[in-house]
C-alpha cells in the first residue's frame, strides 16, 4: 500500500509537470520594470506583477522549540548551524503563516485560507489584515487551496461554520480531495495527520467544492502546477503577465534558512520525503531560470522574493 501511494504522489513529476510549468521559465526576455514590495498596511505587502497585483497577507506566526526530527535527514547540530548561518535562533523556530491575494482582470482570488480560529495564538490573523489591506473577504471571487493542511484550510468556515469568504468559488485539487476525503487511504498512509480539518471544513459543503486536475487554468490565467510529495495533491499556482511570473508555492519549503538553502532535506511534515525533494529541486530550479517572483507560506516577510543559485542549493531573497 505505501509503495501505490508513494507512485500515486510521484505522478506529475515528469513530463506532464514540466510542461505545466509558466511560460519563459528558464528563458530571458524582455520584462517591465522590476518589482518591488510596499507595506500597504501592518502584515501586509504588495507588488505589481505585470498587469497583476499580488498582496501578501499575513495570518501570523507560530514558535516552538527546535527538536530533533524537525528535518528528518540532518542532524540537529547541521540545522542549528544553518539557522547560525542565517542569523536566526538555535534553540526556537518560529514558522510565519502567508496568504496571498491576485489580482487580475476583474477577478480577486485568494490562494489559501490560513488558520481562523484553530492556530497557534499568535495566528489566525488573515481576516484581520486583509481588512488592513482594504480587502473585504466579501470581495473574494475564487478561493484556491494548495493542499489540505489545517492551517491552509481552517480559515475557510468559522467555529460557527460561517464561511470566511461567502461570495467565493472554492476550488481544490482533485488529487488533494481523492486522498483526504477517502479514509481508507489516509490511514494506510504513513505520515498522514487525521482528517479532522477536512471534515469539519468541507463536510457540510463538500457539493459546491469545485475540484481541478493540476496542470490547468482553475481560474483564466492562473495555471495550476503539480507540486506533490508534502501531501498526495499538492498544488503551487502561477500568472504569467507582461512576461513577468509570480507564483505561488504553499509548503513547497518551509523556514527558507533550512530548506531552499538545503532543497534536500526533508522537513517533518512533508508526506512522501523523496518526491516532496524532487518538487522542491525542480521548482526552485524553474523559479531561479525564470526569474520569477515567488511567494510561499512559510516564507519569511514580506512573503514575497526571487529564488537565487547558492552552491548546491538556493537562496530565497525578499523583494525590497
Amino acid at each position: 500500500m505505501a509503495s501505490s501511494r508513494r507512485q500515486f504522489i510521484r505522478t506529475g513529476l515528469g513530463l506532464a509537470a514540466a510542461a505545466a510549468l509558466p511560460m519563459g521559465a528558464g528563458c530571458a526576455a524582455l520584462r517591465s520594470p522590476a518589482p518591488v514590495a510596499s507595506s500597504v498596511a501592518p502584515g501586509a505587502f504588495r507588488a505589481r506583477i505585470g498587469a497583476a497585483t499580488v498582496t501578501a497577507v499575513s495570518d501570523g506566526t507560530a514558535s516552538s522549540p527546535l527538536a530533533e526530527g524537525f528535518v528528518r535527514n540532518a542532524t540537529l547540530p547541521q540545522v542549528q548551524q544553518a539557522l547560525r548561518d542565517a542569523g536566526l535562533p538555535t534553540d526556537r523556530l518560529t514558522i510565519p503563516f502567508t496568504a496571498f491575494v491576485v489580482e487580475h482582470d476583474g477577478r480577486r482570488v485568494l490562494m489559501d485560507a490560513g488558520n481562523g480560529q484553530f492556530g497557534a495564538p499568535t495566528a489566525g490573523r488573515l481576516l484581520a489584515n486583509l481588512g488592513a489591506a482594504g480587502i473585504d473577504p466579501r470581495s473574494i471571487d475564487t478561493v484556491l487551496i494548495s493542499h489540505f493542511h489545517g492551517d491552509h484550510i481552517n480559515g475557510l468556515r468559522d467555529r460557527d461554520g460561517a464561511l470566511a469568504f461567502p461570495a467565493a468559488r472554492l476550488m481544490v485539487p482533485a488529487p488533494e480531495w481523492d486522498f483526504w476525503t477517502d479514509d481508507a487511504r489516509r490511514a494506510a498512509a504513513p505520515g498522514a495527520p487525521g482528517g479532522d480539518a477536512v471534515r469539519r471544513v468541507f463536510a457540510p459543503i463538500a457539493d459546491s467544492v469545485v475540484r481541478f486536475q493540476p496542470g490547468g487554468e482553475p481560474v483564466a490565467g492562473i495555471r495550476s502546477i503539480a507540486a506533490y510529495g508534502h501531501t498526495p495533491g499538492h498544488t503551487a499556482f502561477s500568472i504569467t503577465s507582461q512576461e513577468q511570473t509570480f507564483a505561488y508555492l504553499g509548503d513547497l519549503t518551509n523556514i527558507a534558512a533550512l530548506f531552499v538553502r538545503n532543497p534536500d532535506w526533508a522537513v517533518r511534515f512533508d508526506m512522501d520525503a523523496e518526491a516532496a525533494r524532487q518538487t522542491r529541486r525542480r521548482l526552485l530550479e524553474a523559479a531561479a531560470a525564470g526569474d520569477w517572483i515567488v511567494g510561499g507560506y512559510h516564507l519569511p516577510a514580506p512573503g514575497l522574493g526571487r529564488i537565487v543559485r547558492r552552491g548546491s542549493g538556493y537562496d530565497f531573497l525578499p523583494l525590497s
